[in-house]
């Protein structure tokens, strides 16, 4: 099983930046897709970001423009970049891994998620 841990969460204003990461331990058993997701209504989550094993990416259209998915060459660590962040984008960003990437809805946690990092943006 692989650990994830999230940091780099924080409150920001409209407009503001901030970049997450996610530490990555374990066997990871030669898997190296990566996701960031975030919370929506109830125990929701909606799929903002993914980087697959040859390293191509994918961003959702709320986010397109605006945020940016990356990795070290270790592919041990993931970066969220956020750019002109938005009210909209408040929310508990959560990393996950491998078969945790089921769907672009489902709902957060469980195993190959991590602990998710709180971002909050203010009008």
């Amino acid at each position: 099983e692989v650990k994830l841990v999230e940091s780099g969460g924080g409150s920001v204003q409209t407009g503001g930046a901030l970049r997450l990461s996610c530490t990555q331990s374990g066997s990871t058993f030669g898997t190296f897709y990566m996701a960031w997701f975030r919370q929506r209504s109830g125990n929701l989550c909606e799929l903002v970001a993914l980087i697959r094993d040859d390293d191509t990416t994918y961003v959702s259209d709320a986010v397109k423009g605006r945020f940016t998915i990356s990795r070290n060459d270790a592919k041990n660590t993931v970066f969220l970049g956020m750019n002109e962040l938005k009210p909209e984008d408040t929310s508990i960003y959560y990393c996950v891994e491998g078969a945790g990437i089921r769907a672009t809805e489902t709902y957060c946690g469980g195993r190959d998620w991590g602990q998710g990092t709180q971002v909050t943006v203010s009008s």
